[in-house]
């Protein structure tokens, strides 16, 4: 019984605290102007031209904290709020969108092979359940395995997705210190919204793998029965 508290708690109450801290952090952050006075656009311009990314677009984009990169366009995609103000939490934003960039050019390799798991994802996670499902309701071992061995295609996915944000992060500290883009008072700030960003992932990930492990331990007795 302790184990399924835990269970629950972790797979019901961590995606939302971390959705809860991510937009409170932003949304505290949005309020406090950078001192350079830099728009979100601005430093996402000045590190792309600092390596040589001049093809590389930057661009609004509708929505909160929809801000990402597209390889397939070379685009820097920034909520107009980060695009055009002048806050902490844009600049930390935007340089981290261009650490995907930067990615992309040195083919930076979980950003290259969790590119090549974007369709296995797609598809399996949408079809993985399905199978689960009719394992678990006909009690058919097989069908389960088969919906498992889907879902972890999408839980590998969660896992590589990891490293590349956490090195995007790491990046986007490293270029706005190196340019004089955030003073030393306010890297503590820009820090906190990346690592409350980067707990989304973790949380993600985390679900992910204590649902495949649940429904492996699901198989496992599927088995002893037969």
């Amino acid at each position: 019984m302790t184990m399924y508290i835990i269970y629950f708690a972790i797979v019901l109450i961590l995606p939302i605290y971390a959705q809860m801290k991510v937009k409170s952090t932003y949304k505290k952050f949005a309020k406090v102007p950078a001192a350079k006075g830099m728009t979100g656009a601005q430093v996402a311009r000045m590190i792309l031209d600092q390596h040589g990314l001049t093809d590389v677009r930057v661009v609004p984009t509708q929505g909160v904290l929809s801000d990402h990169y597209n390889p397939a366009t070379k685009t820097v995609a920034l909520s107009e709020d980060n695009y055009y103000n002048t806050s902490i939490a844009g600049t930390a934003v935007a340089a981290h969108e261009v650490g995907h960039a930067i990615q992309h050019k040195e083919a930076y390799s979980f950003l290259t092979l969790r590119a090549k798991l974007v369709p296995v994802a797609n598809i399996s996670s949408n079809a993985s359940w399905i199978f689960v499902l009719i394992g678990i309701f006909a009690q058919q071992s097989g069908f389960l395995l088969l919906g498992i061995a889907l879902l972890a295609a999408g839980v590998v996915f969660q896992i590589v997705t990891l490293p590349v944000e956490f090195d995007a992060s790491k990046r986007a500290m490293n270029e706005v210190v190196s340019l004089g883009i955030i003073g030393n008072n306010e890297e503590r700030s820009a820090k906190k919204v990346l690592n409350a960003a980067a707990m989304t992932y973790v949380a993600a990930a985390a679900v992910a793998v204590l649902e495949l492990l649940r429904l492996a331990l699901i198989y496992v007795g599927m088995r002893s029965d037969d």
